[in-house]
Order: C-alpha cells, then structure tokens, then sequence
C-alpha cells in the first residue's frame, strides 16, 4: 500500500490498483472494487486480460503476422470493454493509467498476473468471486486460490454482487486470527483507517461446534476451550487496540469477537455495513513476503459479505 511520508507531510502517491479482467467474467466486480475504492482514495487503475496460449511458442513462430494481427485485434476488443466497463462503474477517467488496458500470455493466468503487477508495481491486485458463487459470497476460482498462495502483492477479493456503499470505505475490519503469529498487519490496518481517516474495528471470531466428534465429553472440553479462548483473546484485543491509538491517537477504535455456530454463524454474527472493508494478514511462508492464507483466514474470506485486502506476511 502506498505509504504517507510523515516526515514532509506529503500527500501520498494515487494507490496502484491492477484489476485482473476476464472479458467472458459474468460479473464486473473487480471494476466496481476498483470504483468503491477510487470514492474513498485516489488510485491509479489498469486492467489486465491473462491469454493463456493452449499452442506451444513453435506453432505460434510458424503463423508469423497473423497470429500478429489476431493479438492487436484481440486487444482492442479487450481495451474497449475495459474503458468501458470502467465508465459504467463512474470511475473517473483522471484515475485511470495512461496504458489501462494490457493484454498480456503466458503460460498461466497466474504468473501473467504476477508478472503484470511487477511491471506496473501495483499496490494491490483486484479478483472478482468466481462465477457460480451466491450473490455476496466469496468464491475462489482457480486463479485467485493460487495467488492466495503465492502472491507477493496484496490481493483485493470481493464476493459476487456485494452491496457497496456510495461514500466508499468507511471503515477498516482487521480480522484477528492468531495471536502467536505476526501481528504487523494490525500496524497496516491502522495505518490505512489513518490514511483514509475512517475508524478501525479489530475483530476475531469464535466458531463454536466445529470439533469432528459426537462425543459429548469433547463438546464439553470445547466449550471450556472456547472460554478460556476468549478470555485471553479479550486481554490481547485491548493491547492491540491500544497500540493503535498509540500509533494513531487520531482515529476510533473498537473491538469485537464473533461467535455462533460454525464459521459463518460467528462471521455473520457481527454486524457488517456497506462501507465495510475487511483486511486480513496472512502467514508466513518461510523467509518470503507472500500471501499464503490458512485454513481460518479462508473460513472468513467464504463467509464473508464485504470485500477484502489480503496483506502479505512481512518477511523474517
């Protein structure tokens, strides 16, 4: 994310959005993420098509021009949904890069959008849900679940048709997972509500019934568990919440611990609004600086209703 200088007091420089386009998606959402964020911050905004060649180079070689001229023509086609799918989303045209649109192969949708982010030095790379999820669900196609996996560079997820307010983000939800692990995301997380001067709520949530066994001397032992559990995460919320204010006495606080039943229950049990946007950090994936999300994190990202930045664990 692009950082305020603190010593000057300059403005900081227009976030660099590379939204990931599919001309044949059934839905837009990546470009209305794009547009929502571009209502609460300026951005930089340029699309990507990933061609992936089912041919090998050789064959390609063989057409010469007219495999050439099947290419230009191929991204025009794509250039002119792109502005215009932008234009129907109302993101202003001052936002948008001087190359907005690239059509980019390789030899997967993967590494042709981690290449494409490198080359545009993008602060985050925006997914829409993959086609067939429910209306403000998240669902990983195949592209977004490697990248979850092996993005160096944040990742912006949002569920399939989200309700989006008008006003864009108006608040920061850092989902708080693990206590042992690296707790440099809840520093991001502060620094962006700062940044974007919108309050921060640190949540966790507390699934309850999702031990594998019908033996009520383990439900019993889970509850205890889940007491115990959320005392401590209480105890490490108000620390977190204080070195917030520590760090950024400017902004509102809160904290908050879901629980219900299963996942969903517990994420739906807070109260989410439409200007919500959730922010997660990831795990550590030995000494690199990569998204790799686990189990609990992904839990959260299927459940949710709001879109979401996945901020890469910082490198040890």
């Amino acid at each position: 994310m692009p950082k305020k200088n603190t010593a000057s007091g300059e403005t900081p420089s227009p976030m660099r959005v590379l939204v990931a386009w599919r001309p044949d998606a059934s839905g837009t959402e990546a470009v209305e993420f794009a547009a929502w964020l571009a209502r609460t911050t300026p951005i930089q905004v340029r699309a990507v098509t990933a061609f992936t060649r089912p041919w090998p180079s050789s064959s390609l070689s063989r057409l010469g021009g007219k495999y050439k001229k099947w290419r230009k023509k191929e991204a025009s086609a794509c250039e002119s949904r792109v502005r215009k799918a932008l234009t129907t989303a109302e993101l202003p045209a001052s936002m948008w890069d001087k190359t907005v649109s690239v059509f980019a192969e390789g030899p997967s949708e993967t590494s042709i959008l981690t290449q494409a982010a490198e080359e545009f030095r993008a602060d985050v790379i925006l997914l829409g849900s993959h086609g067939s999820a429910p209306k403000r669900r998240f669902m990983a196609g195949s592209t977004a679940d490697a990248l979850l996996h092996s993005s160096p560079r944040p990742l912006g997820l949002t569920p399939r048709s989200p309700k989006l307010s008008r006003r864009g983000v108006t608040r920061i939800n850092c989902a708080f997972i693990d206590s042992e692990n690296d707790r440099s995301f809840l520093t991001d997380a502060a620094d962006l509500a700062s940044r974007w001067a919108v309050p921060l709520r640190i949540v966790s949530f507390a699934p309850e019934g999702i031990a594998d066994s019908p033996v009520k001397s383990t439900i019993d032992l889970e509850s205890e568990i889940l007491v115990e559990w959320r005392e401590h995460t209480l105890a490490v919320l108000d620390q977190a919440r204080d070195a917030a204010l520590d760090r950024h006495p400017e902004i509102t606080v809160d904290t908050e611990i879901g629980s219900g039943w299963g996942w969903s229950g517990a994420v739906e049990s807070v109260k989410w609004r439409k200007g919500d946007l959730l922010y997660l950090g990831s795990e550590h994936l030995g000494s690199l600086e990569r998204v790799f999300i686990g189990s609990n994190t992904n839990e959260i990202l299927r459940h949710s209703r709001v879109p979401a930045i996945i901020q890469p664990a910082h490198g040890r």
